[in-house]
């Protein structure tokens, strides 16, 4: 069939149902972008790419649905590296489109020239660049289907020359694939463990979200009664209300998970890579059951016994191994001890709701006394943990969330549960800041008719600032934002309190700038909560404003400068003196 190149990518995109692009216009994605409105396809332009990605990350991850990322070559291009960083380590399917300079000039030096392949390299699951324009319908279907069956971001690589050319061209097909179930004996061995187990335990992940797999899971647990434990950042993997959720694991997570995991004697992680860093001890609690039998489920082979000891490895979608191990287990599986099993459950987690809710402010570490300094300097204003129980009052418990990286963020990684799946968006393993405006707001596309709300401290959101100049406009919808205002950079500062003597460089902030009258400023409502029940008040009339009138409301929420956990406990320490380090020794630099 004769068509454009341009043409024949459009309608690639149809058969694969991506409706929404996510960047800013450039000349070398033109030809494409000019038929985008004709084909059904919304361009999302944005105020920098970074958020652009973030979005499409966003979006994805709320409907489940693929999206694209696309801007000019180069500069353009360059800016979207964290976002598809962020994306790989979220396991986020996502097309990512790179213009490419021509052909013809490329290796001269020309205008926003980069090597874009090798940019990626270590970004995606899979990459290609098109060699020929009458090649670029069966490229991009096969990007578009690597990074499905990856589940992660893939990315086609387009001469800027190929455009408008004029070919003689089959469209392909889309190939459905299914995911595996694992091995049988994998699976048999998996079961008689499990079988036998007079502790089991449950640790979900983002496997169990991604493959729809919760409720299998959830008809698993109560077979067993074994207590679920989820995933760092992933609090939506198993229902809040179910008196076996213990909670997330991991930074500032739940103890009651902690608590019951550290006794099992066999732990079925599903659909969880067991990335290192969610996992570290919390709360002084080396909680990792060491003589646990560990039986790791995962759709990728490589990530099997990758970070911890393995008994048992099953290369697997979560949805068809947690049914077929539910098939496998012996007519008495979960009887050893259960009764006692279920009472030290709804125990444990009590007496960790009653703690939590007691929990008012931020210890210090022995030797140091920033937090206490913190609270006096500022006896009225809010505390981190204070405002987390505010926004819990009036937060929506059908909302989708997304978090930030940063201390205010992380402090209330314990406090949000969901009884769904795809509800928390948290910026993930490669922890970039700026994710929690831009992510919520492709989640709000994605799910117009579910509430929104974003989070991020003050640091973390001046990255992402930039985009309150373009949602504010007619076709962006409403979403709702609350920024924790310290004025500082807290997880940078908290180490700074620990290990350099409260030497604090470039942990500053300026306290001049108003968020909420930037916000209002780009045509959106900005709001200052300085108490509880004025916290909880505007977080209230936001969600109502968002749902019922269409406005965008930032809200500031002011807190006292106190600190949690250092996120990196494990990777700090004290420095030594050996050489000492002098003003006197700076030399004065020549001039070339």
């Amino acid at each position: 069939m004769k068509m454009t190149t341009e043409e024949a990518f459009v309608k690639t995109l149809q058969r694969h149902g991506i409706e929404h692009a996510f960047g800013i216009i450039g000349s070398a994605f033109m030809p494409i972008s000019d038929i985008f409105p004709k084909a059904g396809i919304t361009f999302w332009d944005c105020a920098h790419e970074g958020s652009g990605g973030m979005m499409a990350d966003g979006y994805t991850r709320a409907t489940g649905k693929m999206s694209m990322m696309i801007a000019q070559n180069g500069p353009g291009i360059a800016n979207f590296v964290t976002a598809v960083k962020t994306a790989y380590w979220n396991h986020t399917p996502l097309l990512l489109v790179t213009p490419q300079a021509a052909n013809k000039t490329m290796g001269q030096g020309g205008f926003q020239e980069i090597e874009q392949m090798n940019m990626f390299a270590d970004c995606v699951a899979y990459q290609e660049e098109v060699r020929d324009p009458t090649r670029v319908a069966e490229v991009l279907n096969r990007v578009i289907l690597n990074a499905k069956r990856a589940c992660a971001p893939a990315q086609i690589n387009m001469p800027r020359d190929f455009w408008t050319q004029v070919v003689d061209i089959d469209l392909p097909e889309v190939v459905e694939f299914e995911r595996p179930s694992g091995g049988e004996t994998a699976l048999d061995e998996a079961a008689k463990l499990l079988s036998e187990a007079k502790f089991p335990v449950i640790l979900n992940g983002a496997g169990v979200v991604l493959g729809n797999a919760i409720e299998d899971s959830r008809i698993l647990a109560e077979r067993l009664d074994a207590p679920v434990c989820v995933g760092y950042q992933h609090n939506d993997a198993f229902p809040g209300s179910h008196p076996l959720f213990a909670g997330p694991l991991g930074y500032n997570g739940s103890k009651a998970g902690m608590q019951l995991i550290a006794q099992a004697d066999v732990v079925l992680c599903l659909g969880t890579r067991l990335n290192p860093f969610s996992t570290l001890p919390g709360y002084g609690i080396d909680y990792w059951p060491k003589e646990a039998k560990i039986i790791q489920v995962d759709i990728n082979p490589d990530r099997i016994g990758l970070t911890k000891k393995v008994s048992v490895g099953i290369i697997g979608d979560a949805k068809k191994v947690a049914n077929s191990l539910l098939e496998r287990l012996s007519d008495d599986a979960g009887d050893a001890g259960r009764e006692e099993r279920k009472a030290l459950i709804a125990k444990t987690k009590s007496a960790w709701a009653q703690e939590l809710t007691s929990m008012d402010h931020e210890e210090d570490d022995p030797g140091t006394t920033w937090n206490e300094r913190a609270r006096a300097a500022k006896p009225d204003w809010l505390s981190p943990r204070k405002a987390w129980r505010a926004i819990q009052a009036a937060l929506p418990k059908e909302a989708i969330i997304s978090s930030d990286i940063g201390n205010n963020c992380a402090i209330g990684n314990a406090y949000p549960s969901f009884e769904a799946g795809r509800k928390y968006l948290a910026p993930g393993l490669f922890g970039p800041c700026g994710y929690g405006l831009p992510s919520v707001v492709g989640a709000k596309i994605g799910c117009p008719d579910v509430p929104v709300v974003g989070f991020s401290g003050d640091g973390a959101f001046g990255i992402a600032v930039t985009e309150l100049t373009a949602i504010g406009r007619p076709e962006w919808p409403a979403i709702t934002q609350i920024v924790f205002r310290n004025y500082q950079w807290g997880a940078e500062k908290r180490n700074s309190t620990l290990w350099y003597d409260d030497n604090f460089v470039g942990t500053e902030l300026d306290d001049q700038v108003s968020y909420a009258g930037i916000a209002k400023a780009c045509g959106l409502q900005g709001v200052v909560a300085r108490t509880s029940e004025e916290l909880t008040e505007a977080l209230n009339q936001a969600i109502k404003d968002q749902m019922e009138h269409g406005k965008t409301t930032l809200i500031e929420a002011m807190i006292n400068q106190e600190l949690g956990e250092p996120f990196r406990r494990d990777a700090m320490k004290k420095p030594v003196e050996v050489a000492g380090i002098s003003a006197e020794d700076m030399r004065p630099q020549q001039v070339v």
